[in-house]
């Protein structure tokens, strides 16, 4: 079990936060991204914004290379596609 005071823990968290705007971007664009205590504020400021969050380890470590407010790459649309999709998905059922 790993808690919140385990230094190894915290280290090895990361996180990306992706925004797509369909009247402005032409695809989603990493709008934050990083590992650690910066993960810790993205993941904080994520949750208080109440913005739902998924996890995949790989995707994640994808979006890691990309700089931060780059749109991505074609190859990466069908799998952010599957991760938007399924935000609103918990979106629309929160509200129901």
């Amino acid at each position: 079990m790993t808690t919140a005071h385990d230094p190894q823990a915290n280290a090895s968290k990361k996180a990306v936060a992706l925004q797509y705007n369909v009247e402005r971007d032409a695809a989603p664009r990493v709008v934050a991204a990083g590992r650690g205590a910066v993960a810790d504020k993205i993941l904080d400021a994520a949750e208080g914004a109440g913005v739902p969050l998924h996890e995949d380890k790989a995707l994640v470590e994808t979006l890691l290379a990309f700089e931060v407010g780059k749109e991505i790459p074609s190859e990466l649309y069908n799998v952010v596609a599957e991760v938007l999709a399924f935000v609103q998905f918990l979106d629309k059922k929160e509200r129901d």
